[in-house]
């Protein structure tokens, strides 16, 4: 089942806060899982670990848009 994509442009930097917060765990969880006993899909941890990079390159952006509007 493919899981459709997110636009981090449409949420806000609380959502995006929570989302990385979440995906976080979630690829932690996934981690000890798959080192315990092989997980179903294993490439769904190198699609979770990209997410998480993506929201925080998103997140780096609006720090540094804002940054770069006040000086």
């Amino acid at each position: 089942m493919a899981k459709k994509k997110i636009h981090l442009n449409d949420l806000t930097d609380a959502e995006l806060n929570e989302k990385l917060r979440d995906d976080k765990a979630q690829f932690v969880r996934m981690k000890f899982n798959h080192a315990v006993s092989p997980i179903e899909n294993p490439t769904r941890l190198r699609q979770l670990r990209r997410d998480i990079a993506r929201i925080k390159t998103e997140i780096t952006r609006r720090a540094n848009a804002t940054k770069t509007t006040n000086q």
